[in-house]
């Protein structure tokens, strides 16, 4: 996206973002996917504001629609009613003046010939909010969509989704895995150390320019996604498989626990990316590219498989994935699930544990599957004892394994969703 000499301040950033939040909302695209082609001619940044406005505006779209409810007769047009709710979050979460929020909106309206007789419209809506602004703050927390909260709510009730969702709008710190030391990081970056031992920095920062990124002492990883290697917890020398490895937090840890670790991973692209960070983390590990249904190695001592899931358990950090998700692609997730955890059984030594885990709210992405693991193998066992550790509450464990949610550890800004077990045969 192209800067206009035209452009008055800001207005590239914002055209920017409301091109992606169009790609989310109306054309069911990931900002991954999308972020770096759509905003690569801005400067670092126009770049960075955008990104941030788009992502922090779908974090409260729920309250923008609500602002927006009384105002409109009918809903227009989808690029407009993107560039009201663009506006609506400036003027009432951000506190940006109206005048200029509004003229910068209308300006974006009259650039394109579909939506340049909303521009009327935009102005008139945008005013209005602006003189409403104050019922904001008393609306409550945004709710995910239908779709997504009718499972979850029939998962853990009405009342635990609510302070779920309530953590989810807040977005999400900073959490970083440090290879040693903690405590000394911690005071070094300004942040603090939590009881399973991640660093957390609750301010916005540019990552690659923190001290001791450049010297690989630490890796950016949320707090609940470090607690599987920490469970499986290898033995020095043991040969563990990192079972589907990117983004490879998790092999970063192991090997810097002193496994020998084979990092498995079906995305050449990504997996290069995991060895660019073991390089900088002077760190090592066998990287393998390939299917893991098909993959023949082994047998290990140890396997941790972060299996490919719904990844519902981040969308505080990912806040348009319920937007582009719609859950017709759940079915073919859990039966790859189950096809995944029966390899993994089968590439274990004797005495060997599987550490099976997913980043996902969902009780079919985790508790369901153990019970039906347990019934394909007779011989299958949850090891509990393995995953009492430290920074994890008694009462996150059941009997099928821990799960955490983003509203544990609310006051320090939660947690990703995450399911996690040990499972060993005999």
């Amino acid at each position: 996206m192209k800067t206009r000499s035209s452009d008055v301040a800001g207005l590239a950033a914002r055209r920017a973002a409301l091109a992606l939040l169009d790609a989310v909302l109306l054309e069911k695209r990931l900002l991954s996917e999308v972020l770096l082609q759509r905003t690569k001619d801005l400067s670092p940044e126009d770049r960075a504001r955008s990104q941030r406005l788009v992502t922090e505006a779908l974090r409260v779209l729920d309250r923008c629609d609500r602002m927006l409810g009384p105002h409109l007769s009918k809903r227009p047009a989808p690029h407009v009613m993107n560039a009201l709710r663009m506006g609506v979050f400036e003027i009432c979460a951000m506190g940006e003046a109206a005048h200029g929020v509004v003229n910068a909106y209308v300006t974006l309206m009259q650039e394109r010939p579909k939506s340049s007789h909303f521009k009327g419209l935009v102005n008139a809506v945008l005013r209005k909010v602006d003189g409403d602004k104050a019922k904001w703050d008393t609306l409550p927390a945004p709710m995910l969509p239908k779709w997504l909260r009718k499972p979850l709510v029939a998962d853990y009730g009405k009342a635990t989704v609510a302070a779920m969702e309530a953590v989810q709008a807040k977005g999400a710190p900073l959490d970083l895995t440090v290879k040693a030391d903690p405590e000394g990081w911690a005071k070094t970056l300004g942040g603090e150390v939590l009881p399973s031992g991640s660093v957390r920095l609750s301010r916005a920062v540019q990552v690659t320019k923190l001290d001791g990124f450049a010297a690989g002492e630490w890796w950016v990883q949320d707090a609940a996604a470090s607690l599987p290697a920490r469970i499986l917890s290898p033995d020095k020398d043991d040969h563990v498989l990192d079972m589907c490895a990117a983004p490879g937090g998790k092999t970063l840890q192991l090997a810097a626990m002193g496994a020998n670790v084979t990092a498995l991973d079906i995305s050449e692209s990504r997996m290069g990316r995991v060895q660019e960070n073991l390089t900088r983390c002077a760190l090592s590990a066998e990287i393998a590219v390939g299917d893991a249904l098909e993959y023949e190695g082994g047998p290990f001592d140890a396997i941790l498989l972060d299996a490919p899931c719904t990844a519902t358990g981040t969308i505080r950090r990912h806040p348009d994935l319920p937007y582009v998700k719609d859950g017709s692609d759940f079915p073919g997730l859990f039966e790859l699930q189950e096809h995944l955890i029966d390899r993994a059984l089968g590439m274990l030594k004797p005495g060997g544990k599987l550490v099976y885990c997913t980043c996902s709210l969902l009780i079919d992405e985790g508790e369901e599957q153990v019970r039906d693991a347990k019934t394909r193998h007779p011989d299958l066992r949850v090891d509990l004892d393995a995953l009492c550790i430290s920074g994890v509450a008694p009462e996150w464990i059941g009997e099928e394994g821990l799960r955490t949610r983003p509203d544990y550890w609310a006051e320090r800004g939660g947690m990703d969703g995450f399911f996690i077990t040990v499972l060993r045969r005999g």
